[in-house]
């Protein structure tokens, strides 16, 4: 197959951005740069392993799955159907992470999956120390060798649990934060998704009848896991900040929603109301 075929094969497959994809998959699978590519547009890929993977991707296959890896913040992440595909979506969360972990800090990364978050937070944040965490122990093998391959293994433990049951956090003190991304898609809206979306665990996805059993789960049983003056650092789905920031309320914290770059609620920021009078601002902003 040529390029230009490639490229026409993905565009009748609605794919959006056929051009690059066709570009990537064609540097990938034998093994050539984009510079090269640009004088071989009309060279004919004798590649059964290319061709196999265009009809993979035609069939919505996802492109990361295809490549075995995918570029998040500043790293690089082995990624397969053991894990969500990082999205630059995230990537909110861990800009906020590095900005307001204090000095030192030790956090906990909740749902780890891949480890791209707790992964490029340690990697811009050198001062700081974390713990993964996830059900799930092929998702916790993939996300050790990121952290391995990311330079931050040393400073980043692993741990596998059941986040809906916190009882495991007894061993584990304290920390300075609690990051994550957690399951938040209904689960009646699950078979409705994306092609693309099917091939993901669907376990990372089902956040249960309305979304938020994973925002209750961690709002309302991690807190006092939290040093003083602790934050979490919650990514949500875009219209899920009013039922967050009341599940936040309910517990306490005050809750302060961020916005992703493309202008649709993303990280919800908790931290904890002490004074009355805190829990009587939260109860008129919501």
């Amino acid at each position: 197959m040529t390029y230009n075929e490639i490229c026409m094969a993905l565009a009748e497959a609605e794919i959006e951005n056929n051009r690059g994809e066709a570009a990537m998959l064609i540097c990938h699978y034998c093994n050539i740069n984009k510079a090269e590519l640009l004088r071989m547009h009309d060279t004919d890929f004798d590649s059964p392993e290319l061709e196999e993977a265009v009809i993979k991707r035609c069939n919505h296959y996802p492109l990361q799955y295809l490549l075995g890896y995918w570029s998040f913040c500043n790293e690089t992440y082995r990624v397969n159907e053991n894990t969500l595909i990082p999205r630059a979506d995230t990537e909110r969360l861990v800009e906020l992470a590095i900005k307001n972990l204090p000095e030192k800090a030790r956090f906990i990364d909740l749902c780890t999956g891949s480890g791209c978050i707790a992964i490029s937070t340690l990697a811009a944040r050198g001062d700081c120390r974390g713990v993964a965490v996830d059900l799930y122990a092929e998702a916790l093998d993939m996300a050790a060798e990121n952290a391995e391959t990311n330079g931050v293994g040393e400073r980043l433990g692993f741990l596998r649990a059941d986040v809906l049951a916190p009882e495991f956090m007894e061993e584990l003190g304290t920390f300075d934060c609690i990051l994550s991304n957690p399951p938040y898609i209904e689960s009646a809206e699950i078979a409705g998704l994306a092609e693309e979306l099917s091939y993901e665990p669907k376990t990372a996805l089902d956040g249960g009848d309305d979304g938020l059993d994973f925002y209750r789960a961690i709002i309302g049983g991690y807190g006092k896991y939290l040093n003083r003056g602790g934050m979490m650092l919650l990514e949500i789905g875009w219209d899920q900040a009013k039922a967050v920031s009341h599940i936040a309320a309910e517990n306490r914290f005050r809750c302060e929603v961020f916005k992703d770059y493309g202008g649709n609620d993303r990280v919800a920021l908790l931290t904890v109301a002490e004074r009355k009078n805190d829990m009587v601002d939260i109860a008129a902003e919501l």
